[in-house]
């Protein structure tokens, strides 16, 4: 990495996702060597100086089947399990390969010497808890295999509560709160010291969490509903508990997220992007706003392309008035903070 980038932890990434749909043989090695597919490789990483972020194990509904209301469908939980396992081999087996390339981060220390040493700073984080049963055995298991972050819920209904559906315009007030299964995951999160992500809870479950956790309240990768009035983004009154509780939101590069009109229009313009973190910032404080890219997820702004245009970002952000404290804060230092804090040091 060179040391002219400003080094970019990112609060989420679909990139194990991609791979394991690819049908490459070996996706471990095609991330390393770089392709030409989707936002993230380690090359292209490095170039634009993504040091590391939170690797997302996310399952799709088979075949992405929707409800009569447009909603997405709960996956199968045996085909959730196996498929979770699936991905999490893909991360061990990058970092085994990498030839010490990407490390897998379970600390806070981790994440601050990768950074240090150019070395990719990987956290094991699942979006969608489906491969996880009420009894919580699964969640023991992963957590000693390396999960550190977990999001209780992706857009879809699953044991434990009731993910917001994609909606635009809408509140994020759609559907009931955490099940009692949910509530245990949530004690048993904070137990193991797992960060909950609300990225894709709805309102009354962001309230439930609110209400029982007793860990920073931390949205990975969602922006300002007042903004843009899509139900995955984060009302006001949203905004100030998480700042009540020294919690953080990483701003979603998704222009689905980002735009007033509600389109998936990738003419959009950076602006757009530093416009939510200014928001997030006059309302709650600097120290509460960082990155969540959602790079191999969503639909990005065309002008940044993929990682390489990272630096494009940071430009935009020092012309919108950010300053070099503010950006080093926003781009990697809020994040370790906030997961130091949660993970307990």
């Amino acid at each position: 990495m060179s040391n002219a980038l400003m080094p970019v932890f990112d609060g989420h990434n679909d990139v194990l996702l991609r791979l394991h749909h690819s049908g490459i043989a070996q996706p471990a090695t095609a991330f390393i060597e770089g392709e030409a597919a989707g936002h993230i490789d380690l090359p292209r990483a490095r170039a634009g100086g993504l040091a590391g972020g939170l690797c997302a194990i996310y399952v799709p509904s088979p075949g992405m089947a929707k409800d009569a209301n447009n909603d997405f469908l709960t996956p199968a939980q045996p085909d959730s399990l196996n498929r979770t396992l699936a991905m999490a081999r893909i991360l061990f087996d990058i970092e085994a390969r990498s030839a010490g390339g990407l490390k897998v981060c379970r600390t806070a220390a981790d994440i601050r010497r990768s950074i240090e040493t150019g070395v990719f700073a990987a956290v094991m984080h699942i979006e969608g808890a489906e491969a996880i049963t009420a009894d919580l055995d699964a969640l023991y298991v992963l957590h000693q295999s390396g999960l550190r972050t977990l999001g209780p819920v992706w857009s879809r209904p699953n044991i434990f509560a009731y993910g917001v559906p994609f909606r635009f315009p809408s509140s994020p007030d759609i559907g009931p709160g955490l099940s009692d299964a949910g509530k245990d995951l949530i004690r048993a999160c904070n137990e193991l010291k797992i960060m909950v992500d609300l990225s894709h809870m709805n309102e009354q479950g962001f309230w439930d969490i609110a209400r029982l956790s007793n860990a920073p309240l931390v949205a990975s990768h969602s922006n300002v509903h007042q903004l843009s009035p899509h139900s995955r983004n984060l009302t006001d009154r949203q905004l100030d508990a998480i700042r009540d509780t020294g919690g953080l939101v990483g701003i979603n590069f998704g222009v689905l997220f980002l735009r007033d009109d509600g389109t998936r229009n990738p003419d959009t313009g950076l602006d757009l992007l530093v416009r939510h973190a200014a928001y997030i910032a006059d309302r709650i404080g600097i120290d509460h706003v960082a990155l969540g890219s959602d790079f191999d997820g969503t639909t990005i702004p065309a002008a940044m392309k993929d990682a390489t245009g990272l630096p494009l970002l940071i430009d935009a952000f020092r012309a919108g008035g950010f300053d070099e404290e503010a950006l080093i804060k926003i781009s990697h230092a809020n994040w370790i903070s906030v997961l130091e804090r949660s993970w307990g040091g």
